[in-house]
């Protein structure tokens, strides 16, 4: 779970270069099949890390700073 801003840039971050990932599977895979299995996984893994950054995204802001400080 992302505890602070630091960690939510970092995850944006894991998430372009997934998602950078996927799109140079997109342009070289030779049929469909190929690119859905390649992609998948890397797909699935960018769901994952979008519903981490959208629950800390949901929580006030305030909250960041109190936990940093205790």
């Amino acid at each position: 779970m992302i505890a602070n801003d630091d960690e939510l840039k970092a995850m944006m971050d894991r998430i372009s270069r997934l998602q950078q990932m996927v799109i140079q599977v997109r342009e070289s895979s030779s049929s469909l099949e190929n690119y859905r299995a390649s992609a998948g996984g890397f797909l699935a893994e960018i769901d994952r890390m979008m519903l981490e950054v959208r629950e800390y995204l949901w929580a006030p802001g305030s909250q960041d700073k109190a936990a940093q400080a205790a």
